[in-house]
């Protein structure tokens, strides 16, 4: 779970400014079936020929019925909020930047050394109670909840489904992780890499020009199972841009 925002990463590759923020939360267990250690539990990528577009979803986000009471600011330096959370019928979605999640399990790439507000805990948890792999799982971060916007109220929570929209690729995952209650726009380690963005949890991220679509009532049986998130998802995406 996050309580602090990771990076903000000048137009030119410069420093990342790392904010601190003292937002506890506590982690829940999300049950399913767990895959097997040498499962590959969020590799699965789909294709850029796969049915549904970027551009298919994208047309169904041009307008935004607001559904928060206010903005969320994209970082914790920027003074200004200036992202809704919009809503459908069936999804709920968000235009902002992309910071580095790498909270979780720790691994090679996600750890202490590596980003020096790693936390070994996510605000959603596998069938057996562990953290997630932000490394190998993609998942989305929404903010935590309040007089903003409550995530819970449009019917999701940890393992409903999300499409992520990145130029011309789309991926699929999970939400997994809660951030700061005033910020948006953030992703696990093995989301940003699936969509060809650098993922390193300092200096990578995308400033702008990532969509998040979260569909509605979706929870999938196994948070950790990315494969299932992944044609889920397409079946999901599917029926947004196609109608019922």
């Amino acid at each position: 779970m996050r309580t602090r925002t990771l990076t903000l990463t000048s137009a030119a590759g410069g420093v990342a400014l790392l904010a601190a923020a003292a937002l506890p939360a506590t982690a829940e267990t999300v049950p399913g079936p767990l895959r097997g250690p040498g499962a590959a539990p969020a590799s699965a990528v789909q294709e850029d020929g796969a049915a549904v577009t970027a551009a298919e979803l994208l047309a169904e986000v041009r307008s935004c019925t607001r559904i928060s009471k206010g903005r969320y600011r994209t970082d914790s330096g920027r003074a200004k909020a200036t992202v809704p959370v919009c809503g459908t019928t069936d999804a709920v979605f968000w235009k902002a930047d992309m910071d580095i999640d790498c909270d979780g399990r720790e691994t090679a790439v996600c750890n202490k050394r590596t980003d020096p507000y790693f936390l070994p805990e996510t605000a959603f948890r596998t069938s057996r109670g562990e953290p997630l792999d932000s490394a190998a799982l993609p998942h989305v971060v929404v903010p935590g909840p309040s007089g903003v916007w409550d995530y819970r109220t449009a019917g999701l929570t940890g393992g409903s489904v999300v499409a992520v929209v990145y130029r011309d690729r789309v991926r699929y995952g999970v939400i997994g992780d809660t951030g700061p209650a005033g910020i948006i726009g953030e992703a696990s380690y093995a989301m940003a890499r699936e969509l060809g963005i650098d993922p390193d949890p300092v200096s990578g991220g995308a400033e702008s020009g990532v969509t998040y679509i979260a569909f509605k009532d979706s929870r999938i049986a196994s948070i950790e199972d990315g494969a299932l998130a992944r044609s889920r998802g397409e079946e999901l995406a599917g029926k947004f841009v196609t109608g019922p």
